[in-house]
């Protein structure tokens, strides 16, 4: 792939993408890229649709509508299976294999592989080799399958929650870990995350999702930059509808999420919002029902997703 980051091939590229289960649809029209070598969160809340768009993109399930790409190939494209690793929640993996099998089995089956990166892994865990994996705890087997995932040094590594099972000092290494790789190799790593705090500092890109559509999406730094936190007296409450992400009163005070960064009139404390900020605003607010909002550079989506049920299992 070219190096010059404005003409690299997207990693994901979305359009119109849509997955319907009997009870629904998981996901509808959804838009979107992400640039090759970003670490890109993606958020929202139980039911969302992130771990569908997590197997799309690793060939788990196959699209409804819409297409997907991985490096401008379709994501079905039996090439992309070298480039491609995936860890999903439930974490697969052989419960009779020990944890040096699992990783002698990685070696044997991937045509590239690191076996310093897995047993760096394995190692901060300090799994016995002999361990079976059916015997380890469920932050354990998180471990083995990112060795897995991260021995075979793939272009694109999609994590489903990789974090929910981890304690403290696990996350911080397993962050620590992503960044690294994402620095020298060049990776691109997609996650979805329940937990902000771990993100905030470490990803570059955002995806959230919210209803089966993708609400906002783009750079961090951009998204970020065009929004504000307002404080102000309660009266001055009345700012332009399509603004408003979300506001909210408490006594004499009010604040508000706007989706700007232009100067607004009036009195008003601003401030850049936090990705923690940000978040929050757009989850606790309604969607938003304006119908020509665009759906990319920070710009929420326009539609709701009525049909949609909570018909996955995703964190």
């Amino acid at each position: 792939m070219d190096d010059d980051p404005t003409t690299m091939t997207p990693a994901l590229e979305a359009v119109g993408l849509g997955r319907r289960y009997r009870g629904g649809w998981a996901l509808r029209g959804c838009d979107f890229t992400v640039p090759a070598g970003r670490i890109c969160g993606v958020v929202g809340p139980n039911g969302a649709g992130k771990s569908t768009l997590l197997s799309l993109a690793a060939r788990q399930l196959d699209a409804t509508e819409g297409e997907l790409r991985v490096f401008g190939e379709p994501a079905a494209t039996p090439e992309l299976r070298a480039e491609v690793a995936y860890v999903a929640q439930d974490k697969p993996l052989y419960p009779g294999l020990t944890v040096a099998e699992t990783l002698r089995m990685g070696r044997e089956l991937n045509p590239v592989w690191d076996d310093v990166t897995a047993q760096r892994i394995v190692d901060q865990g300090e799994l016995s080799p002999r361990a079976k994996v059916g015997s380890l705890s469920g932050g354990q087997r998180t471990r083995v399958s990112l060795a897995l995932a991260l021995g075979k040094l793939p272009e694109l590594l999609l994590l489903d929650e990789p974090m929910a099972d981890l304690d403290p000092l696990a996350r911080h290494q397993l962050m620590g870990a992503l960044m690294s790789v994402a620095a020298e190799r060049g990776t691109t790593i997609v996650l979805s995350s329940h937990i902000l705090p771990e993100l905030d500092g470490a990803i570059d890109h955002l995806l959230l999702v919210q209803g089966g559509r993708i609400r906002l999406a783009g750079e961090l730094d951009d998204v970020l930059d065009g929004h504000q936190l307002l404080t102000g007296p309660a009266e001055a409450v009345g700012l332009p509808a399509e603004l408003v992400v979300e506001q909210r009163v408490g006594g004499r005070r009010a604040t508000v999420l706007v989706r700007t960064g232009e100067p607004l009139d009036g009195r008003w404390e601003s401030e850049r919002p936090n990705l923690e900020d940000l978040l929050l605003g757009y989850l606790r607010g309604p969607a938003d029902p304006r119908p020509g909002a665009a759906r990319s550079q920070g710009r929420p989506d326009e539609h709701r997703n009525d049909e949609h049920r909570n018909d996955e299992a995703t964190a």
